[in-house]
């Protein structure tokens, strides 16, 4: 019983030390947990990445470390768009001291619209996208090149599809494949993998994706994990 309660006073201490510092402590705490003889792994990316971060990480255990930006309350952090990307990549790096891989994807969040006043979701035509194709095109180029400072084998996932005019934000149908093929060219020129999840979901959106949505029901986010598995697998 002693050793029990002593186990929970020292998690709540943690969790409160952690917080009170703003997270700055959270860097040294969570290399600390590592495992020195196993390769750095990070995965960054937006929701859809959320929905198979579980699964990656349970198919991973005990063959990396495995690190994704945490929230102050110790939860996964979205990492949405380029544009939110180049104002913390730095951050997210500073997690481990070296990557061995780092898989990523941005896109999703890029393409949708936005209104130009508040920045908040909108479902306007009229208001522009996130990051345009101009803006898409530089954020992740910079993106890329502090990745690449790295050393580490780098992998990027395609933006997936999903249905025209699907609930939340106005996005097109048409705009993943315009974004894609931006950011592929820039992973050729950088001589990126490409891990192209759009081509492993697309035929089969109606069976991996709810209905009017551009997230994945648990089993098309396993069909997404399971790939991003392999692809990682075969880096190391």
């Amino acid at each position: 019983m002693r050793f029990n309660q002593n186990k929970m006073l020292r998690r709540r201490f943690l969790k409160a030390t952690l917080v009170g510092a703003g997270m700055s402590l959270l860097p040294k705490f969570l290399f600390s947990t590592a495992k020195q003889e196993l390769p750095n792994l990070i995965l960054l990316g937006d929701s859809v990445s959320l929905g198979y971060t579980k699964y990656v990480k349970e198919k991973l255990e005990g063959k990396v470390n495995f690190f994704r930006p945490l929230n102050a309350k110790g939860g996964y952090v979205n990492c949405e768009g380029t544009t939110n990307a180049v104002q913390h990549i730095d951050e997210w790096l500073t997690l481990a001291p070296k990557w061995d891989v780092i898989h990523f994807n941005f896109g999703l969040h890029d393409l949708k619209h936005v209104d130009p006043v508040t920045g908040k979701n909108s479902k306007k035509p009229e208001d522009p996208q996130q990051a345009d194709l101009k803006t898409y095109k530089r954020n992740l180029t910079e993106i890329v090149k502090k990745l690449k400072a790295t050393n580490a084998k780098l992998i990027f996932a395609t933006t997936t599809s999903y249905p025209d005019y699907p609930g939340g934000p106005l996005r097109r149908a048409d705009q993943p494949a315009k974004y894609n093929a931006v950011a592929l060219k820039i992973m050729r020129k950088f001589d990126v993998e490409i891990n192209d999840l759009n081509a492993l979901t697309l035929p089969r959106l109606a069976e991996l994706q709810p209905p009017s949505n551009v997230h994945f029901t648990p089993e098309g986010s396993e069909v997404l994990g399971q790939q991003v598995v392999e692809k990682i697998l075969s880096a190391l």
